[in-house]
């Protein structure tokens, strides 16, 4: 995690994933059969959907702790989200009021949130203070 001494205003997550349907078909059945695995999808998307536990992990990030959390793939996240992230997927990437990008998780530290929209939320909170 990297610190910066400017509150940070977004989070931006990249998925190990491409945003093309050739990618989401072949992300989902290596999934199913165990061959491909993005803890950062784990987190935000059950089977078929985005998780409704993590909209409102989501929603209270925005409302509580002032940091807007987008999710994108490899293939379409911004510019300046992607050198930050530096070839490194899943990442999460914040953006301080100063307009800099720095690695605010990595796969490891998502990796340990589990599945679980609310620890992830939690780890988060802990890292904004």
């Amino acid at each position: 995690m990297s610190k910066t001494s400017s509150p940070i205003v977004a989070l931006f997550g990249i998925y190990d994933a491409d945003a093309t349907i050739v990618g989401e078909v072949s992300y989902w059945i290596g999934a199913r059969f165990g061959i491909r695995h993005c803890s950062l999808c784990d987190i935000t998307h059950s089977l078929f959907k985005q998780k409704s536990e993590w909209q409102q992990c989501q929603k209270r990030l925005a409302q509580e702790h002032g940091a807007d959390f987008q999710a994108f793939h490899r293939n379409d996240a911004p510019a300046q989200v992607l050198k930050a992230a530096a070839g490194k997927y899943p990442v999460v990437i914040s953006k301080d009021s100063s307009g800099g990008y720095s690695i605010f998780m990595d796969n490891s530290a998502i990796e340990s949130c589990g599945k679980s929209p609310q620890k992830f939320l939690d780890e988060i909170v802990k890292r904004l203070k």
